[in-house]
């Protein structure tokens, strides 16, 4: 059984003549284009520690099999608004799992992509959890209405966000929370 004991994020941004390089250039900002990625559904694991991206970084070798949940966005489209977000919501519970989403919209700016972000893996933990509130109040209300039930205890996000180059080269972003055991 593989149950991750780590997990940090990272983000980056990339823009090459070719889809598939823009898409390595992204990597390699965000630091993990050594590796074999795997990509996973978004629960964050219990008892996962959050670490930074340079410890992270760190601990990664080349052409290790590194799990990950990533949200990605591509486009050629000169000045074309792309992002990539991954939200997190921790249970107050420990031993209990928390949620990450991934959201990757297009003419969304980065706050606006990583607040929905952050309100998708919150609702998913809140019903998770059974806690009540209404989807239809704005994200600060149930903000505010996941944190005081004590039963989430933070949400978070990490936001890519570009501008597609003007001369029409591909652009990719991408953010991911990345798995290590």
């Amino acid at each position: 059984m593989y149950i991750p004991v780590k997990i940090f994020f990272t983000k980056g941004v990339g823009r090459h003549k070719d889809y598939l390089s823009s898409y390595e250039a992204a990597l390699r900002d965000a630091g993990i284009e050594r590796c074999n990625l795997v990509s996973v559904s978004s629960i964050f694991p219990p008892h996962c520690k959050r670490i930074s991206r340079r410890e992270g970084l760190k601990e990664l070798h080349p052409g290790q099999i590194t799990f990950t949940v990533m949200a990605r966005n591509t486009t050629n489209e000169p000045n074309r608004l792309i992002a990539a977000s991954i939200g997190a919501a921790i249970p107050a519970d420990k031993s209990h799992y928390g949620y990450l989403s991934e959201y990757h919209p297009f003419g969304v700016k980065e706050k606006i992509a990583g607040d929905y972000a952050e309100d998708l893996a919150a609702q998913m933990l809140a019903t998770t959890l059974g806690v009540e509130f209404d989807p239809d109040t704005d994200w600060n209300e149930r903000e505010e209405v996941f944190k005081m039930s004590g039963k989430i205890v933070r949400t978070f996000n990490i936001t890519q966000s570009a501008e597609g180059n003007k001369q029409g080269i591909w652009t990719t972003v991408i953010a991911a929370a990345v798995l290590l055991p």
